[in-house]
């Protein structure tokens, strides 16, 4: 008889994250320290999938189905059995610590996590690479498209350019950090998109397209000054700033204190800003939180290198072979 341990049961973690990153729309994302979603998956022999239980703090989770194929998570879940014709199936219980509607990947840290831990428990674990494609069958159930600026950097970690068929890691230099403010506000994905209907003028996609540009070529030198003059957001942060009480101040108050750029995280009311040290992110969110305090909303505050974590197994449990 083998010594080898079989894993049955897995828990995994996924980091919140910034979507978008102001400049590049469905197409960059970087992970965050400070609030995650964990995911216990176990190995079962019906072909199935199940969700046993969903919990946790997080605003909004006591209000997420059950039933897997209306799920992130196990949407995600039911794409990878079909695609590896897997004749087993999965009971999944999701912890919720990311709110809904917070512009922070609450929705894609529950099918990243899952995704993670389940991944763990097959006889040929894939690579993160493979993983991606489910990621965003499981994000659609919740935003209605298919896109990876929050799934991407979840699964590598830092900042990642997301298209539709690959996740590319981006560099990121160390002094580069973060704060993200969580205004206790609720904006829905499908909402915020909605505002973006109307087309945008050539001259304006002509003169976003240079600020990425400035972007992603300040991120591979590492020049501040580069990525000061692209985090600028001209189409979609002008359409969904009205809908986020406080936000115009506390972007402010940034940029006030230093910020290489500030803008809207994901689809909002989540506000982030980049700074060239931790000592000048971590003075500056007492500020931006101040200002949707004066907005009459209170709000939480994470300070977090820009290459933040990507998500990971926390444990996993197994029989002797």
């Amino acid at each position: 008889m083998s010594g080898d341990i079989e894993p049955q049961q897995a828990r995994a973690f996924a980091p919140g994250s910034v979507g978008n990153i102001g400049v590049g729309f469905d197409l960059l994302g970087h992970s965050i320290d400070g609030v995650r979603d964990v995911a216990i998956v176990r190995r079962i022999d019906e072909p199935v999938v199940r969700i046993a239980a969903i919990r946790g703090d997080a605003e909004g989770a006591g209000t997420l189905p059950l039933q897997a194929e209306r799920n992130t998570a196990g949407q995600a879940l039911i794409a990878l059995r079909e695609k590896l014709r897997l004749v087993h199936g999965f009971e999944l219980e999701l912890e919720k610590g990311i709110p809904l509607g917070s512009g922070l990947g609450g929705s894609a840290a529950s099918c990243v996590a899952a995704l993670v831990a389940a991944n763990a428990l097959l006889d040929a674990p894939l690579a993160r690479e493979a993983l991606y494609e489910f990621a965003l069958d499981g994000e659609s159930v919740s935003s209605g498209s298919r896109h990876g600026d929050n799934v991407a950097p979840m699964l590598l970690g830092g900042v990642v350019m997301a298209t539709a068929t690959r996740m590319i890691p981006l560099s990121v230099p160390e002094w580069l950090h973060a704060v993200v403010v969580h205004p206790d506000q609720v904006l829905e994905t499908r909402r915020a998109r909605a505002v973006l209907a109307d087309p945008y003028p050539l001259s304006l996609v002509v003169e976003q397209s240079s600020h990425l540009a400035l972007f992603l070529t300040g991120l591979q030198r590492g020049d501040a000054q580069l990525l000061r003059e692209g985090l600028r957001d001209l189409l979609v942060e002008p359409r969904r700033a009205p809908l986020i009480p406080g936000f115009f101040d506390a972007k402010a108050a940034a940029l006030d204190h230093g910020a290489l750029g500030a803008s809207i995280s994901g689809a909002g009311p989540s506000t982030f800003a980049w700074f060239a040290s931790k000592a000048e992110a971590t003075a500056a969110a007492p500020a931006m939180q101040a200002a949707f305090a004066d907005a009459g909303y209170g709000s939480r505050s994470y300070v977090t290198p820009v290459a933040g974590p990507r998500a990971d197994v926390i444990e996993t449990q197994g029989v002797r072979r």
